[in-house]
């Protein structure tokens, strides 16, 4: 199983410097892949994602970058696509892109979207955003992308309940996150995947609080990798343990 890892927040210390300073780390430890989650409006900062991967891409050069997830009703289909081609761009094909529907009110507020219409915007729009990628435009308007990023990258969907089936189905893959669901649900969620022929499965958002038990989280990821998780990301809390411990937990 492999090992991620979410990248921010960061501090208030006005370090310029500070997410491409994690990023190298990462890199430097031996993550093999850094991704960073979308939040806003609620009580604390969390630096765009593109923003946050565009960093990422020009200070590393093998770990891959994924969002987990991007809440695509908060977009517009062909909006969306010029940012990911420009993104992809940055970052080549080293570039996942995990989109979900959204779980949190405060981020619909933010943008002025419909909390309540997520699932039916995601249907909506996915559609919609998976044609623009493939042809590089929608409608009448012609995005003219680069023929390097034409298609777009890797899409996964981070879902639970039908959404596990449709991951499966439909997405080069699926994203859980551990934030909100114990082991056993994860691990349970995952067997369904796999049932409805699922490929590549990621778990992420494993906090990492400080006085965690590390001998407990080993734990964790063993029964992740055995249950057939192809990556673990993590997500390190201030004053919690560092990268190196928690890379040294993983094969």
């Amino acid at each position: 199983m492999r090992l991620g890892a979410l990248l921010g927040p960061i501090s208030n210390a006005g370090n310029p410097s500070e997410l491409a300073d994690q990023a190298r780390h990462l890199e430097g430890a031996g993550y093999s892949s850094l991704w960073t989650a979308q939040a806003v409006g609620r009580g604390f900062m969390v630096t765009d994602p593109f923003v946050t991967l565009s960093v990422a891409a020009s200070v590393t050069t093998t770990p891959e970058l994924g969002t987990a997830v991007l809440q695509l009703p908060l977009y517009r289909p062909l909006e969306l696509a010029h940012r990911v081609f420009s993104l992809q761009q940055i970052c080549g094909d080293r570039l996942l892109l995990g989109v979900g529907a959204g779980s949190t009110t405060e981020d619909f507020a933010a943008f002025g979207a419909d909390y309540a219409l997520r699932f039916k915007q995601f249907n909506e729009r996915i559609e919609e955003f998976r044609s623009a990628l493939d042809r590089g435009r929608l409608g009448d308007s012609d995005l003219s992308p680069w023929p390097a990023v034409l298609g777009g990258p890797p899409v996964l969907l981070g879902s639970w309940g039908n959404g596990v089936v449709k991951a499966a189905q439909t997405f080069s893959g699926w994203i859980a996150s551990a934030n909100y669901r114990s082991t056993e649900e994860i691990v349970s969620a995952h067997e369904r995947y796999r049932g409805a022929g699922g490929g590549r499965a990621i778990v992420s958002t494993i906090m990492l609080p400080p006085g965690l038990d590390l001998g407990a989280l080993k734990a964790q990821l063993d029964t992740f990798a055995d249950s057939g998780f192809d990556d673990a990301v993590v997500m390190f809390l201030p004053g919690g343990p560092s990268p190196e411990q928690i890379r040294t937990l993983v094969d």
